[in-house]
């Protein structure tokens, strides 16, 4: 099943992304899950393939199309190289860069996006703290301005990409108490007093690197500053909508591949003398399985469509999110289930995926903020 909005020119899409990871990513799914890293090269050969640059605009470097776009190619990327800790590492620039494109100068953009979509340069986006996490409104950061420079103390933690980011967007407080403080700053690799303090081990995205960051005394060029000063608060939640969108697409891919390997085992695997698919309790779980997945993606391609059309949908995103991360954990947590014994062990993708998924109710925003959100636009 695809999302209704899909037409040929996302088939066509769908093929390139799909040829593009069996070949370069699929083979050292496993072997780059294990050593907890990809090779840097990959950014490289993704850029060549012109999938770095999708849904961004041509004249910023990018090789158009919108956020269907961009949907469809992380579905079958997921689908497709059975690594989501590649593919999230592979577009972390997919929540570093809309800021920049959004509010970002022409040399700005010059500067940091085009040789990111280029495969030049790795991205990343730096919003949270070890002392809190989705209450971005009270972070510590400060960035206080000294001549031509801004003096950056704090750290953030959790970071996709943190450990090889050549660029940080970075969310500092440049003013009072509260959201109206908050500034966003590129911080780039090499600027003394910033470093990376920690690579985080994690449950599952083994893949991909999560840092946790230090900056101590860092002086940052103003014409780091993206967009205006103190006004940083609302373009960060307006790049979690979009996010929470991808992370609801992720878990849709997830769950698709996960319930895809449930259905090849069932009819493989025998037991009590005839395949598990003979079984009507698994054929069941299955069912039970591509309903809430069906359900699932109806939502993401609505909140997607509404996206493209330039709505501003952040209740509805919100709902997209929750709906697809409980979705998820209970596919993947049936997909282990129908893999008994062998769904615990490594060498199954369906033990990968259950991990991965976990991620999911909590990153982007847990699922109770989400209800918060949920709360406010329904005005209770």
């Amino acid at each position: 099943m695809t999302y209704l909005f899909e037409n040929e020119e996302h088939a066509q899409l769908r093929e390139t992304v799909k040829r593009f990871s069996q070949k370069h990513i699929a083979p050292h799914a496993h072997a780059w899950e294990e050593a907890e890293e990809f090779p840097r090269e990959l950014y490289r050969d993704a850029a060549k393939a012109g999938l770095l640059g999708i849904s961004y605009p041509v004249e910023d470097g990018g090789s158009g199309g919108d956020i269907t776009h961009g949907l469809v190619a992380g579905e079958e990327m997921v689908l497709s190289g059975h690594s989501v800790g590649t593919c999230v590492g592979l577009n972390s620039h997919g929540i570093a860069l809309p800021p920049i494109v959004r509010l970002g100068t022409p040399e700005q953009k010059k500067r940091f996006v085009a040789p990111v979509l280029a495969g030049e340069k790795v991205s990343a986006l730096a919003i949270t703290e070890p002392g809190g996490g989705s209450d971005v409104a009270r972070l510590t950061t400060r960035a206080v301005r000294d001549g031509d420079h801004y003096v950056v103390d704090g750290a953030k933690t959790f970071i996709t990409s943190g450990c090889r980011a050549d660029i940080v967007t970075t969310a500092v407080r440049t003013g009072g108490e509260g959201h109206a403080g908050i500034s966003l700053l590129v911080i780039e690799r090499g600027t003394p007093g910033f470093s990376v303090s920690k690579k985080l081990a994690k449950t599952g995205w083994w893949a991909t690197d999560t840092a946790e960051l230090s900056f101590e005394s860092c002086r940052v060029p103003v014409t780091n500053l993206i967009g205006e000063e103190n006004q940083g608060f609302f373009a960060i939640m307006v790049n979690f909508a979009t996010e929470r969108l991808f992370l609801a697409g992720q878990c849709v891919a997830i769950a698709e591949l996960a319930y895809r390997e449930s259905v090849k085992y069932a009819r493989e695997r025998s037991a009590f003398g005839k395949s598990l698919m003979g079984h009507q309790v698994v054929r069941h779980k299955l069912a039970d399985m591509a309903t809430r997945l069906a359900a699932a993606r109806a939502l993401v391609g609505e909140c997607a469509t509404r996206v493209a059309r330039s709505e501003q949908v952040p209740g509805l995103a919100a709902m997209t999110k929750n709906t697809a991360t409980d979705m998820c954990s209970f596919v993947v947590d049936q997909a282990v289930q129908i893999h008994g014994g062998n769904g615990y062990m490594r060498e199954y993708l369906v033990e990968r995926l259950y991990r991965d998924a976990r991620l999911y109710p909590i990153g982007g925003g847990t699922r109770e903020i989400m209800n918060e959100i949920i709360s406010k636009t329904e005005g209770y």
